[in-house]
């Protein structure tokens, strides 16, 4: 069975920086694309970055610059460095298999940028 389980959520003030993490276990990690998706209230899930398992990364156009995502495959682990938040980044960040989520979605973890 598939877990996914993300943390490092919270809230922050524009210009600011967090680190979310996912734990993943239940499938073959290391050979797996993976990615990180967001889902603001009222808006349908997106993408927001994608890792392949040589390490090669792609950024949404609206978080290119400021989101960095990165993997740890020893740990099953994948990482997304956010900085420079700003409120159109309040979301729901959820961790996945990319660029189609085929695995149970975890609870996710919250992002609020807010002054």
């Amino acid at each position: 069975q598939v877990q996914l389980v993300e943390s490092g959520g919270g809230t922050v003030q524009p210009g600011g920086s967090l680190t979310l993490s996912c734990v993943v276990s239940g499938l073959m990690f290391s050979g797996k694309t993976m990615g990180w998706y967001r889902q603001a209230p009222g808006k349908q899930r997106e993408l927001v970055a994608s890792i392949g398992w040589g390490d090669s990364a792609k950024h949404n156009e609206t978080v290119d610059g400021r989101f960095t995502i990165a993997r740890d495959n020893a740990k099953n682990t994948m990482y997304l460095q956010m900085n420079s938040l700003n409120t159109e980044d309040t979301a729901t960040y959820y961790c996945n298999s990319a660029p189609a989520g085929l695995n149970e979605w975890g609870q996710g973890t919250q992002v609020t940028v807010s002054s």
